[in-house]
């Protein structure tokens, strides 16, 4: 993805982001579901080339790992605004939102700031270039995906 397509994607995705923040009454829930779909579409977007380097499935490159770490952690920031209340699959259909979304909150606040925080680790430890590092601490990013995945998201 070029530089400039990601730029627009993401100011894309974080200028709804605002308005949804701004106005979020205001916005009908199968918007707020396609922000979030949004910004997880762009954190896979990111995510699997780091992965396919971690496998050993494409060359490791660790500028372009720096790059898509980078876009994971402002990604995993926009997140958490896309599960406002009211836009769960008892209200929308397009959704893979489980309804413990809403029902147990603070779980899922928890494994949230669990991804973001390991979505900074990363960010941090791709700056350094150390692919055994970016290794270890991709594996853990995963790791909290997973997790929410396996409570939170429908198969």
């Amino acid at each position: 993805m070029s530089k400039q397509l990601a730029m627009v994607l993401a100011g894309s995705v974080l200028g709804l982001g605002a308005l949804t923040m701004a106005s979020a009454a205001d916005q009908k829930p199968e918007d707020v579901v396609k922000y979030r779909q949004s910004v997880y579409t762009i954190i896979g977007w990111n995510f699997k080339p780091i992965g396919a380097m971690v496998k050993g499935e494409i060359p490791f490159d660790a500028a372009a790992v720096a790059r898509h770490a980078q876009y994971v952690e402002m990604m995993g920031k926009a997140a958490p605004e896309g599960f406002p209340k009211g836009t769960g699959p008892d209200v929308v259909k397009n959704t893979e939102a489980k309804a413990e979304i809403w029902t147990k909150p603070a779980e899922f606040k928890k494994q949230m700031d669990s991804f973001q925080q390991e979505a900074v680790k990363l960010a941090e430890v791709a700056k350094g270039s150390d692919e055994k590092a970016i290794k270890a601490q991709f594996g853990k990013t995963a790791e909290t995906c997973k997790a929410c995945h396996d409570e939170f998201r429908k198969d």
